[in-house]
């Protein structure tokens, strides 16, 4: 039965703080308490200690100063891997919190408790000592390399694990330990000089195969020696740890130094082989062998060759995905799996070409020539990972976790989208299991400061929406209104102010999507133009041909409402001529698509007299209209007449000076040889309308 450790206590107000902490440690120093009971101290001390961190920047005195080497033991001690993992979890709370509270007196503290926990030798004091450094490595990573990288610490490990009777649980905390380290460069290079050669020992190590031979050897050694043969040979659990820190030290192993001295290399496990190691182990013990197998892989799969292996193994990646089903929320497991997808689908970045120059450059100074990019790399194969990733299933499972996700897991997963969207062939089904909504739910709530996931969400969105029917996109039973994508996508329309170089793709992807949905409804042109037509405005003159067409287009598409349209009425306002004036010199452009969205923009504004004004005010106006009816296309050709018709067909003094201009400049010649070259009844349905309005005022 639970006892309460709240019964007979004065209230945390009628006592100070200082009596308060002592209280608190004395109860955690008592043991044998429920872990309930031992969850509530820690976390009250935990408090109590964030709120020093306050108290003495009003000028209060710490609550450190009472804390001395014993109660730093009593906390410490709770990170021990046999506590159970609910006190361990709030432990580490308290402990980062009295480490910030206590600054440097902490961390001499937690150096003396160490050191004397690693000088005394006992198996006892080795797995305190390495738990506790494991725990707070991600807390302090600072403070705990220096532990870890002290004067014959990491030496002495190797007799310690070579040692004739195995204890388990010393192995376990030391390799969780170094499995910890790995996160720390130094310390993994260290890790990489010291601990190698024994790691690869209980890696090449088979359990099953070391009793056989005990056997073979002495039938009785499970009796002899006062040990039995389980406690002479490596545990499978240690196996598996020891398999994902040379992973860890494979996968980002540092480069080798040209000056130093050659010598001979014993036979090493290739990464390959630890990669397959870890992938039966998932797929062999799914659930004792999970979170390494993930933790592992994480790093593993950073290599070429080990993505390609895991893409194409159809068990792992259904596997994979059903585990990151499982998961739990913000968990490392969740994480690890989510960091593995990433590694499978990413793309390499692209290069300008001064930037691949330069690459080639550095190529050639640091290996003669001999690095070349890894063709496993290269666009077709990350292509082809991509497609059998979305084929395990995967899209369904990253809208579930983007709901509940950390920052850094829903960041992982904007990636792994961004990626499958690269493939047109899946747009679609991407759209049609969640990922739209995805998308734009991630945008929205990704803060400002956020920038990367922010333009990585809303590009992916933008690919989407280029290659799918907005009706189906945003219809369904559940609606995402249209409305909701415009913002992410007029995010991306300027450039990144960011990058070093720019970057002119999502630009480009953004235009499109947004000239997409502006083919659908009055409201959805009306939130374009509100959100983005100043960055639209200024994309009509990029020097790429590509941008400026697409803008075109779009505007082509916001003209057919009211509210862009309006934007060009007004000839006698400067700006407007000036934006008028622009269209025109974009129906003379060299790139055909240009032309083409600058004659139906300008088809749809004929019928409102104040652009005809404009075009008859400007010189060469009339001649750019009646060029478009002369083109070898008959869909430019259609766009021309049908501006020549709308012109003509104005009433007023305005159509009658229109109709005696383009007289003028052979109107009925072009409009003549027009109708000849046409074959659609539509277009030559509206030359011969314009040509009878012309040939009967004559």
């Amino acid at each position: 039965m639970s006892r309460s450790t709240d019964a007979g206590l004065p209230s945390s107000e009628a006592i100070g703080r200082e009596d308060q902490t002592l209280l608190l440690f004395a109860q955690l120093m008592e043991g044998g308490k429920e872990d309930e009971d031992t969850v509530k101290d820690l976390n009250r001390l935990t408090k109590l200690l964030n709120d020093d961190v306050e108290a003495v920047k009003k000028g209060e005195e710490s609550i450190c100063k009472i804390i001395d080497a014993d109660c730093v033991d009593t906390i410490v001690c709770y990170l021990d891997m046999r506590q159970p993992e609910v006190v361990r979890g709030h432990a580490t709370l308290a402990t980062s919190a009295y480490l910030k509270a206590a600054g440097d007196d902490g961390s001499n503290k937690l150096h003396e408790f160490f050191h004397q926990r690693i000088q005394r030798g006992t198996y006892d004091d080795y797995i305190v000592a390495f738990c506790v450094a494991a725990a707070i490595f991600p807390v302090v990573p600072d403070l705990t390399s220096d532990l870890f990288l002290g004067e014959g610490f990491l030496p002495s490990l190797g007799p310690l694990m070579r040692r004739k009777w195995k204890s388990r649980k010393v192995e376990t905390a030391c390799l969780d330990m170094l499995n910890a380290a790995c996160m720390n460069a130094a310390c993994r290079e260290a890790v990489q000089k010291y601990c190698t050669e024994w790691l690869e020992e209980i890696v090449d190590q088979d359990p099953e195969d070391a009793v056989r031979a005990m056997h073979s050897a002495n039938p009785d050694a499970s009796l002899a020696e006062g040990g039995s043969i389980s406690m002479r040979r490596h545990s499978e659990q240690v196996r598996n740890l020891a398999i994902v820190v040379l992973a860890k030290l494979r996968a980002v192993q540092s480069a080798p130094n040209p000056a130093a001295e050659p010598r001979v290399q014993q036979a090493t496990t290739s990464i390959e082989d630890l990669s397959t190691m870890l992938t039966n182990l998932l797929l062999k013990n799914p659930e004792d062998g999970r979170q390494n197998s993930i933790e592992g892989l994480a790093y593993a799969s950073l290599q070429p060759k080990v993505k390609e292996d895991l893409s194409r193994n159809s068990e792992f990646l259904k596997n994979l995905v059903k585990t990151l089903q499982d998961a739990p929320p913000k968990s490392p497991l969740t994480y690890g799996a989510l960091s593995i997808l990433v590694n499978l689908t990413r793309y390499q970045p692209v290069q300008s070409e001064e930037q691949k120059k330069m690459s080639q450059l550095k190529a050639y100074a640091n290996a003669a020539g001999k690095l070349q990019p890894d063709t496993l790399n290269d666009n077709k194969h990350v292509s082809e990972r991509c497609k059998k990733v979305f084929e395990a299933g995967v899209t369904p499972v990253l809208v579930s976790h983007s709901k509940n996700g950390s920052l850094a897991s829903l960041s992982l997963i904007i990636s792994i989208i961004y990626s499958l969207s690269m493939t047109p062939a899946i747009r679609g089904q991407l759209a049609q299991q969640g990922a739209v909504r995805l998308l734009i739910a991630a945008w929205t709530s990704l803060p400002p400061t956020e920038h990367l996931p922010r333009r990585t969400a809303a590009q992916a969105l933008a690919r989407i929406l280029i290659s799918t029917n907005p009706a189906l996109v945003f219809g369904g039973t559940r609606p995402i209104p249209q409305s909701a994508a415009i913002r992410p996508l007029a995010s991306i329309l300027a450039p990144d102010p960011t990058a070093e170089t720019r970057d002119l793709l999502p630009t480009f992807e953004a235009l499109m999507a947004l000239t997409n949905l502006a083919s659908t409804d009055d409201d959805t042109r009306r939130t374009i133009v509100r959100a983005a037509w100043a960055d639209i405005e200024e994309h009509l003159l990029s020097s790429n041909a590509m941008v400026s067409g697409t803008a075109v287009e779009l505007v082509c598409n916001l003209v057919q409402g009211a509210d862009a349209a309006a934007l060009y009425v007004d000839s006698m306002n400067p700006q407007v001529k000036n934006r008028l004036h622009i269209l025109l010199a974009l129906a003379d452009a060299e790139d055909e698509g240009t032309r083409s969205g600058a004659g139906g923009a300008l088809a749809a504004l004929s019928s409102y007299e104040g652009v005809v004004k404009g075009i008859l005010a400007r010189e060469r106006g009339v001649e750019v209209v009646l060029g478009l009816c002369a083109e070898e296309n008959e869909e430019l050709r259609h766009r021309g007449v049908f501006v020549v018709h709308n012109m003509i067909a104005t009433v007023g003094e305005t159509g009658k000076l229109a109709r005696a201009r383009i007289r003028d400049l052979k109107g009925v010649d072009i409009l003549t040889q027009c109708a000849k070259k046409s074959h659609r009844s539509e277009v030559v349905e509206v030359t011969v309308a314009g040509l009878k309005i012309l040939l009967e005022e004559t």
